[in-house]
């Protein structure tokens, strides 16, 4: 059920992610412009009417991560940093990444719209959690990156 649930929200990011993309690339064809970020996450409310399932099946602020991480490769594409944004595929890795609303409980992992997820955690999650990114490997195994927020007490200056 949990593993249903995950394949869906992937899903629904990889369509996401690729409908967003192919809307970047017509609107620089037809304008020599990208397009703002706030236009693709503009998109989400009509989308979600069209397409019931984006609703359903994911958390939303999953996909507001998916225009924020496609707004971040077209800059990097434009400042050089980067390769052009690829379309996502389901045979290769996938992730999600949830910004906020993911909690820590003894051996699990409570993942909105997933439930409680048990888990194997490397270190103990001591602080606040700002990001859980989630992946599929090409291997069928599930990880979870947990990014927390730490406050830094002492800085050296270095040179």
């Amino acid at each position: 059920e949990q593993e249903l649930a995950l394949v869906k929200s992937f899903g629904c990011v990889r369509w996401y992610w690729n409908f967003a993309l192919n809307a970047c690339i017509q609107h620089y064809q037809e304008t020599g412009k990208s397009l703002k970020l706030a236009t693709y996450k503009g998109m989400l409310p009509q989308l979600k009417k069209e397409y019931p399932w984006l609703k359903e099946d994911c958390y939303s602020s999953v996909l507001q991560c998916v225009a924020i991480n496609l707004d971040r490769a077209y800059k990097n594409f434009f400042k050089g940093q980067a390769k052009f944004p690829r379309f996502k595929s389901k045979h290769h890795k996938q992730s999600i990444q949830y910004p906020q609303s993911v909690t820590v409980k003894d051996e699990y992992l409570k993942v909105p719209k997933i439930g409680e997820v048990k888990a194997v955690f490397h270190r103990e999650v001591t602080r606040k959690i700002k990001t859980v990114t989630i992946s599929k490997s090409s291997t069928d195994k599930y990880f979870a990156s947990i990014l927390c927020e730490v406050e830094v007490t002492d800085v050296k200056q270095l040179g």
